[in-house]
């Protein structure tokens, strides 16, 4: 397995601020996550290797990691909005900010994430001014790894329950493991109904650390062929941005992948092991005429 400390062989994710920008400026102002990171992995060179270069805690590959901080960021600061899961729109600052890059880019996304730390950190009751360099892999916004850090330690029986049970959570029904060995990958079977039309299924549930490659999802589509209208990948991992091409190529069948990140997501959306708490930050303003006027 790859370890922790190669980590210094990828950039900051502070590093990854204005390519951000630059990539859902190029995507026509909005994208995916899927599409911003492929771009990001695209812009920066990253190679398997340095996709699968990992936490040795949560499992979570650590570049992914930090483009989701990156985005975080850019929204605490207001350069970002996600008003839909999944799909990341660039504010008037943010368009800005991508047409005119400049140092201050930096300073203002950390300054922003400071002010929202401190503010976390009174409604605690936490007297602390600091801030780390570098976030925490284990940090205030790092809950999905802490997510996937708790499905790497149960059984794979009990992960393809719940890959079974989060398909049925959307949408799916007749969700079967099957589990048989030398089959292909292939892990179940469901059938998605959408209005009146139904499609039959196959999916793959596999518990990886790293990076998914292009022969995971040729290998996949070859076990499928004939035997369903479509094919689904989920991984705790990442893909590679030869799978996502794979997935997609012309006159094949196309695959859909979901990565860790994504898996999250829809747990999240689902409420399945996760609790979301909706915490209000008293903000007291002093009011000057007040004293001058009394």
């Amino acid at each position: 397995m790859v370890i922790v400390s190669q980590k210094a062989l990828l950039p900051k994710y502070n590093d990854l601020f204005e390519p951000t920008l630059k990539a859902i400026r190029a995507l026509g102002g909005s994208g995916t996550i899927e599409e911003i990171d492929d771009a990001l992995i695209s812009t920066i060179g990253a190679t398997s290797a340095m996709l699968d270069i990992t936490y040795p805690k949560s499992g979570a590959p650590v570049l992914a990691h930090r483009m989701s901080w990156a985005r975080s960021f850019l929204k605490l600061a207001g350069f970002l909005a996600n008003p839909n899961r999944g799909v990341w729109v660039l504010t008037e600052e943010g368009r800005l900010a991508a047409d005119q890059p400049n140092k201050s880019l930096k300073l203002a996304v950390e300054a922003a994430y400071k002010d929202w730390q401190l503010a976390k950190k009174s409604s605690q009751g936490i007297d602390e001014t600091g801030t780390d360099q570098e976030p925490s892999n284990e940090g205030s916004l790092g809950w999905a790894d802490q997510l996937l850090h708790c499905i790497q330690g149960i059984e794979p029986a009990a992960f393809e329950r719940l890959c079974q049970r989060l398909l049925r959570e959307c949408g799916f029904t007749r969700v079967e493991v099957t589990g048989k060995s030398g089959d292909g990958g292939i892990d179940g079977a469901g059938v998605l109904r959408m209005n009146l039309i139904s499609f039959q299924v196959l999916f793959q549930c596999k518990r990886w650390k790293g990076s998914v490659g292009s022969e995971v999802v040729r290998n996949f589509r070859g076990a499928m062929q004939g035997r369903a209208d479509k094919g689904l990948i989920i991984t705790t991992g990442s893909f590679t941005a030869e799978a996502r091409k794979e997935a997609t190529r012309d006159g094949a069948p196309a695959i859909d992948l979901i990565d860790g990140e994504a898996f999250c997501e829809l747990l999240k959306s689902n409420r399945l092991g996760v609790t979301i708490e909706t915490k209000t930050i008293e903000s007291v303003l002093v009011d000057e005429k007040f004293f001058s006027a009394i």
